[in-house]
């Protein structure tokens, strides 16, 4: 088993480090570690956010565990050297079209929502969104329009063959949830969105005990609020995807709970291969303070476990872990407590250690 760790910017180190600590109290056999340099720190280093060996590595590893990519001094560099063009790079590079970004309360957190708690406790969802297509991969560019200004255009679309095979993985998520999936769109104004709908619509006929509804865009980012509670699996596209799944993580309470798996066709011996990042980013404001908290890369770690390594009993002890470090209260500051990086790892590393 081959893992590479991309730590990249800010306080992506210091969570990878800590998810490493619980990797190695696992004690798996066979297991290989890589680490590879990615974002800001790669491009000091390389030249180049993504640089040929740390691709290479990613390409030979069975899974990726990814840290978190942004720092200021990237923003004046050209689009392709900035850290952001590295994960982009790797999930076109890699294939990975599917975005799994769970998001449920904890117990005994439901303060930490700005919802009402009787509808913070509702919260178990998971967006599927998918990651290779889109505005975000479609043409752009800058022109001059005939009054003379400087004009910005993207370009948005979707074929039935990209939207069929995410569709397939949201139906089959679902039913080993609820057995529900919302597919969000704005059909009623994109011929993106027409396409996307017809198509999802068709792939439901081969799931006939899965519930399918559709909702626009933006009245999904209200119901989201009003009743978050209604949704078991959210289907959408690249851009609304994008901003959905960081309401989602709004609305639960703190983003830095929530971890992610992107994953794609290729399998290995042990599974699907996918890229497991934390959804937090960066945050360079508190990089290199112990302030961070781990624990999105932990549940990004077991999320890895599950889907590449077929690890379901150590991806469910980590989970455990996590839980009961919450319930005995160690909380980094993004959850109104004051423990450390240090802290919160060493309560999951005692509590693995105790049999969770």
């Amino acid at each position: 088993m081959k893992i590479a760790l991309l730590p990249g910017d800010g306080i992506g180190p210091e969570v990878i480090a800590a998810a490493r600590l619980v990797l190695d109290a696992l004690s798996l056999p066979g297991l290989v570690l890589f680490e590879g340099d990615v974002g800001m720190a790669a491009f000091r280093r390389h030249g180049h956010p993504l640089p040929a060996e740390t691709l290479a590595m990613a390409r030979a590893a069975d899974a990726v565990l990814f840290g978190a990519v942004g720092d200021l001094e990237g923003d004046s560099l050209v689009r392709e050297h900035r850290p952001e063009a590295a994960i982009l790079g790797l999930r076109a590079e890699l294939g990975l079209f599917a975005n799994l970004r769970p998001a449920a309360g904890w117990p005994g957190l439901e303060n930490l929502s700005p919802l009402r708690p009787e509808l913070a406790r509702g919260i178990d969802l998971l967006v599927v969104r998918e990651l290779n297509g889109d505005v975000y991969f479609g043409a752009k560019g800058e022109r001059t329009t005939d009054a003379g200004e400087r004009e910005g255009w993207d370009s948005m679309s979707y074929c039935e063959s990209e939207v069929r095979r995410i569709a397939h993985i949201a139906f089959e998520a679902a039913g080993k949830r609820r057995g529900r999936v919302t597919s969000v769109d704005k059909a009623n104004v994109l011929e993106t969105s027409r396409i996307w709908r017809e198509t999802v619509v068709e792939v439901a006929r081969d799931y006939p005990d899965i519930r399918l509804d559709h909702l626009y865009v933006d009245n999904a980012a209200m119901q989201m609020v009003r009743a978050p509670g209604q949704f078991d699996v959210i289907l959408t596209g690249n851009l609304f995807g994008d901003i959905l799944s960081d309401q989602a993580s709004a609305v639960v309470g703190s983003i830095g709970l929530l971890p992610s798996a992107s994953l794609g066709e290729r399998t290995t011996q042990y599974g699907t291969f996918g890229l497991y990042e934390p959804i937090h980013g960066s945050a360079p404001d508190i990089a290199g303070q112990g302030k961070a908290n781990p624990l999105a890369a932990i549940l990004s770690l077991a999320m890895l476990l599950r889907h590449s390594l077929g690890r379901e009993a150590d991806a469910g002890r980590v989970e455990r872990a996590v839980a009961q470090t919450l319930t005995d209260g160690v909380l980094g500051a993004d959850l109104g407590g004051d423990a450390s990086t240090e802290d919160i790892t060493a309560a999951v590393l005692r509590h693995l250690a105790h049999g969770a």
